[in-house]
């Protein structure tokens, strides 16, 4: 199985056993000596459909989107969306290392990352007005038209397209960091501010992070395909949200740059 670029998708092998990315589904009920099943499958044991990473998924980003609504109604100070940020960084290091499928954590994932883009979306919107109408616009085109592209075939999830959005992503995460570490020493690589070059870095990041969509749709095919129980759609509905917030992040940044010239 190809792995993602996002990592909460990186854990999605298949290998081992007892089930898909040991989650220990098997697809049958085990059966005891007298040939009955040693337990019933629960509702959460089924096998995953489609409809339940729409359903997860959508549990989720409504979340991000009304908490992210009435903190930009309330008007946070900013100090907010750095600890919703760390917050947001610690349960997604918790879900994506233990691979977990608690609800819970996914939803309260989701509702700091709405504090967070709530908080900045007003603050940003504040300086740049109706920049946010047209970043949830451009989000929600992007995401449309990789999952009609990725349904239609017309861009395949090849294993070699695979490493290429990894080692982008990779490129990216580490430029970000590299610039934000030299921020601390007063300098500054241009990526990221009102200039040409953090224009194109902009764009650059945004193509790479619907690529990486394209990933995220793809392994929630396989792992629908390889019998994954039901409740591991919570898993795929955390990654997308990953991205998504990504995703909207670079368009936002990227339009309020523009706006600003």
């Amino acid at each position: 199985m190809r792995t993602s670029s996002n990592p909460a998708f990186r854990a999605l092998s298949g290998k081992g056993q007892g089930g898909y990315a040991g989650f220990g589904y098997q697809g049958q009920a085990q059966q005891t000596g007298y040939g009955y099943p040693a337990a019933p499958p629960t509702a959460a044991d089924r096998p995953m459909t489609i409809d339940d990473v729409v359903t997860k998924t959508a549990a989720a980003l409504g979340t991000t989107v009304v908490v992210g609504g009435l903190t930009a109604y309330v008007g946070l100070a900013p100090g907010f969306a750095l600890l919703a940020a760390i917050v947001g960084f610690a349960l997604a290091m918790v879900i994506t290392f233990k691979q977990s499928t608690n609800p819970a954590l996914v939803l309260a994932y989701a509702a700091a990352e709405g504090v967070f883009l709530g908080t900045i979306t007003r603050l940003i919107d504040f300086l740049v007005p109706g920049v946010a109408v047209q970043a949830v616009v451009g989000t929600v085109v992007v995401f449309a038209t990789m999952l009609v592209l990725y349904r239609t075939g017309a861009v395949k999830v090849t294993p070699r397209l695979t490493k290429w959005i990894i080692g982008a992503t990779m490129g990216a995460a580490a430029l970000l960091v590299l610039n934000l570490l030299l921020s601390f020493f007063h300098l500054d690589l241009g990526v990221r501010g009102n200039t040409p070059l953090a224009i194109v870095v902009s764009l650059l990041f945004i193509g790479i992070a619907a690529f990486n969509l394209l990933l995220d749709f793809d392994q929630a095919d396989r792992a629908i395909r390889a019998g994954a129980p039901a409740r591991f759609a919570w898993y795929i509905a955390f990654g997308l949200m990953v991205t998504l917030v990504w995703l909207y992040i670079e368009i936002l940044n990227l339009l309020a740059q523009l706006q600003r010239n």
